[in-house]
């Protein structure tokens, strides 16, 4: 099972400062992600799509979704290097990286 993880930081009132601007712009500048404004994912033959905004990186031939959702990036840690990665852009976007 995956474990979720959130990318966050915080105003002094406990609130979310992530905007969708701030990541498209962090993103943009790293040649191993790609922008998607959906989430498509098949299985069993049935095809599920989710609208937002996505951030995509791959490992080993598997699409890793960083989703911005609410002032946060989500993500599940299905293989280490996802963590890595994970840990990675906490730190280029001064952010803290949570389990939930």
């Amino acid at each position: 099972m995956n474990t979720r993880y959130k990318i966050t930081r915080h105003d002094t009132e406990g609130n979310p400062t992530l905007k969708l601007e701030e990541c498209q712009s962090f993103f943009a500048a790293k040649s191993d992600f790609e922008y998607r404004d959906f989430y498509s994912v098949t299985q069993d033959g049935v095809n599920m799509k989710i609208d937002g905004h996505f951030f995509m990186w791959q490992v080993e031939g598997v699409e890793i979704p960083f989703r911005f959702f609410e002032d946060e990036i989500y993500v599940a840690i299905s293989h280490p290097a996802v963590m890595e990665k994970t840990m990675e852009v906490a730190r280029g976007m001064e952010a803290n990286y949570i389990e939930g």
